[in-house]
């Protein structure tokens, strides 16, 4: 089965799950059930998302869009991100009017439901687990996030059976909804970043100039630029100060120049040779 399938596969699982888990939350009386409902309600949309804008990313680039359509998978990241971080201000809020207003919890419902949310979202983890690209792990990271909010469900039913402490529910529920919080923001920043064109985390500037330095008749490096289009693929445009090039070696130094970009990963290059003896106005 194609990767695709098992987002497609998660997606479903995940959206049957949410529904009941609501009907589970209501039943146990269980905010923190409830808040991980409103959850998976949000990784359902935010999957059903990334599926779509994902096979919209996959088009060849066209006169539209010359650079392609993958941004469409950076966009659909920064809208789960935001769906996910709104659900956790929601469950942060009832959590809290759950602090000062206990209930009365089922444990012993709250305790299978736990094992069956362990069960079906450990599955879909498992499946989602060989995706490659940013997206796929993407979603594998959401469905890891609902394994560990079930386990932490699973484990604060077994402390409620013990204790009595029914406090434990509402401040589980809130410790998963920060959890998802810090991670939502971490992956909008990201995003975002690559929507500003930030030059990616996995890219030096200063390290790429001193190798490109060392490439025979190179002289300087300066107006060097680099950008992502989807995070993963990195752009770069430089200009090259270069001395004693002749058209016999002209071609041979921008071909040294693309291999030593190539070793950053770096495939799309726009190259700018300028010559020792240049005006002023014509090297910049």
């Amino acid at each position: 089965m194609e990767e695709k399938d098992n987002i497609k596969l998660a997606f479903f699982l995940n959206l049957g799950f949410s529904i009941f888990e609501l009907i589970g939350g209501l039943f146990t009386h269980s905010v923190s059930i409830f808040s991980d409902a409103i959850h998976d309600f949000g990784d359902s949309l935010a999957i059903g998302i990334s599926y779509l804008l994902e096979n919209i990313s996959n088009k060849e680039r066209d006169k539209k869009y010359t650079y392609g359509y993958k941004r469409y998978s950076v966009l659909s990241a920064i809208l789960t991100s935001v769906i996910l971080l709104f659900g956790s201000l929601i469950i942060i809020f009832n959590a809290f009017i759950r602090l000062f207003i206990p209930g009365d919890i089922n444990v012993t419902g709250m305790f299978i439901f736990a094992i069956f949310g362990l069960i079906i979202n450990g599955y879909a983890t498992y499946k989602t687990s060989k995706g490659e690209n940013l997206n796929e792990k993407s979603v594998n990271l959401h469905m890891l996030e609902d394994v560990l909010g079930w386990l932490a469900v699973l484990i604060g039913s077994l402390f409620i059976k013990v204790t009595g402490w029914y406090i434990i529910d509402p401040l589980l529920s809130i410790f998963i909804a920060l959890f998802i919080g810090y991670e939502s923001i971490k992956n909008l920043w990201k995003s975002l970043g690559v929507i500003l064109e930030k030059s990616p985390s996995f890219i030096d500037i200063d390290v790429i100039k001193d190798h490109i330095k060392k490439i025979n008749h190179i002289l300087d490096v300066h107006h060097i630029h680099v950008w992502s289009i989807d995070g993963e693929e990195a752009f770069l445009t430089i200009h090259v100060l270069v001395k004693n090039v002749t058209k016999k070696n002209y071609e041979l130094v921008k071909k040294d120049i693309k291999a030593c970009l190539a070793e950053f990963n770096i495939k799309h290059s726009t190259i700018e040779i300028e010559y020792e003896n240049c005006k002023e106005i014509e090297c910049n």
